[in-house]
């Protein structure tokens, strides 16, 4: 049998008691949050009964593959090495969010008949996405996921991983769901009623003040859980991440599976691509390490279910006043990748940060774009391959610039007093197993172990390679400076050169001036 919650007035287990004999589902398992939720589950919580992840067939690969290749993952090394065992309680459900029922089939429903505990995290997370495909994968699989739970007598808790970001039009965002901007099924009636090109067209009037249709869908399926809550038999929650970046201590430091916002720019800095960003250095880069987000989630999952509620709670998880700003990022991540270089950067870490959207596309195609074309047309011209090309290194490195503008020129204010008074409330033994509080974080430690963890586990780069790195960005300090010694003559050069012509000009302007003055 499935554990029931514990009353109110009880004193509430310990989290790994609580998922003691428990079976989960997890939606969005392949993800960079999702792999460390299952991983901390199956670490924390060693009795727990079994791991459902649904999982689609993707181009040649099937589930059953995918899990096996999922459970090769650097991000269960110490599972591995430690409890192997515990890998055994994965169980593959097949299955894709985008169909209808996410084609389960009734021998597929059946083996969810002991799941009491439901995370749904899968979500398309580009900005730019068509709102059609954004609502398809962002609203309706939340409805639908609903529909199964409604039929799964044993479900307790359902909890819906969003971004606190589905408000971003607002300054302060609170801990509560806000009016949606439409109902959730009317947007899907427009996307499937619309022609693609007429949705198209009206997309940014339709999803305005949202700032693209990832926050714009989030905010719909949010309004969708709150709606359908207290009508459900079980515990519902919504879950807010701000911007999640690499593990702060689990799996182990420094961990980073994705090239998503700042991991993206630690990359491409490294590497000598990125050379300009724009963004305003006095605002807050309001970053959350993952595995204290997911230390959050399993907690929030806890207190949904031993509190049991019909309202959809939301918790906020954000580091708020704790946070380091852009500037500073900037600062701190150029002087790290220069400490720890990346192997065959094309150029010597250094880049300015711009808030004006003009300027920010001049010093972009000047001392960006032109001189990673340039280098395109050399190598290419050379009969040198690089995997990607420099040319769709330049068009990915402006589409991150597109994509992370808005969140980088702008300031909001987080609430989080429900998860902080969630962190006060958890047992003095669960508050060693999970981290809720982002003041414990060392952002100078956290920086290194994120630069580090970019070369080793984004990018693949080994340890041993490090001294040839560092031999590289010794010549490439040189190239640079004396580059910038060159650039330095020539612009001197050219100011004395030019400097009698403008002060002639001067003269003969002010006497022109000075005549007309005398006539009038």
């Amino acid at each position: 049998m499935v554990p029931r919650p514990a009353p109110q007035s009880a004193t509430p287990p310990l989290i790994p008691e609580y998922f003691a004999g428990r079976e989960v589902l997890i939606t969005g398992a392949t993800g960079f949050m999702g792999k460390v939720l299952v991983e901390r589950l199956l670490w924390t919580c060693p009795d727990i009964a079994r791991l459902h992840l649904l999982m689609r067939h993707k181009k040649d690969c099937a589930p059953d593959k995918r899990l096996a290749l999922l459970k090769q993952s650097q991000v269960f090394d110490v599972v591995r090495e430690q409890c192997p065992q515990q890998l055994d309680k994965l169980c593959v459900l097949p299955g894709d969010v985008t169909k209808p029922g996410f084609g389960l089939d009734q021998v597929a429903l059946h083996q969810l008949n002991q799941v009491s505990v439901v995370f749904h995290s899968a979500a398309t997370l580009k900005f730019d996405e068509p709102l059609a495909a954004a609502a398809e994968q962002n609203v309706r699989p939340v409805l639908t996921l609903m529909d199964i739970c409604d039929q799964l007598a044993n479900v307790q808790v359902f909890i819906h991983v969003s971004t606190a970001y589905s408000n971003a039009e607002l300054c302060a965002v609170e801990e509560r769901v806000y009016a949606a901007p439409l109902a959730p099924r009317r947007l899907l009636a427009l996307v499937d009623a619309l022609p693609p090109a007429l949705l198209q067209e009206i997309t940014p009037r339709l999803i305005a003040p949202k700032p693209n249709t990832y926050t714009f869908t989030k905010a719909v399926a949010e309004s969708a859980v709150s709606e359908r809550a207290p009508a459900a038999h079980y515990a519902c929650a919504i879950f807010r991440p701000s911007i999640v970046v690499s593990s702060l201590r689990h799996p182990f430091p420094g961990w980073i599976e994705n090239l998503n916002g700042p991991s993206g720019v630690v990359a491409g800095a490294g590497k000598g691509l990125l050379r300009v960003l724009r963004c305003a250095a006095r605002r807050r880069a309001d970053m959350m390490p993952v595995d204290i987000c997911i230390d959050t989630l399993i907690a929030v999952a806890w207190e949904t279910g031993v509190d049991d509620t019909r309202e959809a709670r939301v918790y906020q998880c954000a580091s708020s006043a704790h946070a380091a700003t852009w500037g500073q990022f900037r600062a701190r991540m150029l002087r790290l990748v220069r400490a720890h270089p990346f192997d065959g950067a094309l150029w010597y870490p250094w880049g300015v940060i711009c808030e004006n959207t003009v300027i920010q596309k001049a010093l972009e195609t000047v001392l960006q774009t032109a001189p990673l074309c340039l280098a395109h047309c050399v190598l290419k011209a050379c009969g040198l391959k690089q995997k990607p090309s420099l040319w769709t290194a330049c068009k990915r490195l402006q589409a991150m610039n597109q994509a992370l503008q808005f969140f980088a020129t702008r300031h909001w204010e987080f609430g989080t007093a429900r998860v902080q008074r969630l962190a006060a409330r958890l047992h003095a033994e669960d508050t060693l197993r999970y981290n809720l509080r982002p003041e414990t974080i060392d952002w100078e430690q956290h920086c290194v172990d994120f630069v580090k963890g970019t070369r080793r586990y984004l990018l693949r780069e080994r340890d041993s390679d490090i001294p040839a790195a560092r031999r590289r960005m010794k010549l490439l300090t040189v190239v640079h400076n004396a580059t910038l010694l060159f650039a330095i003559f020539i612009m001197c050069r050219f100011t004395v050169r030019t400097a009698p012509a403008i002060l002639r000009g001067i003269a003969v302007l002010t006497r022109l001036r000075n005549k007309t003055a005398l006539a009038s």
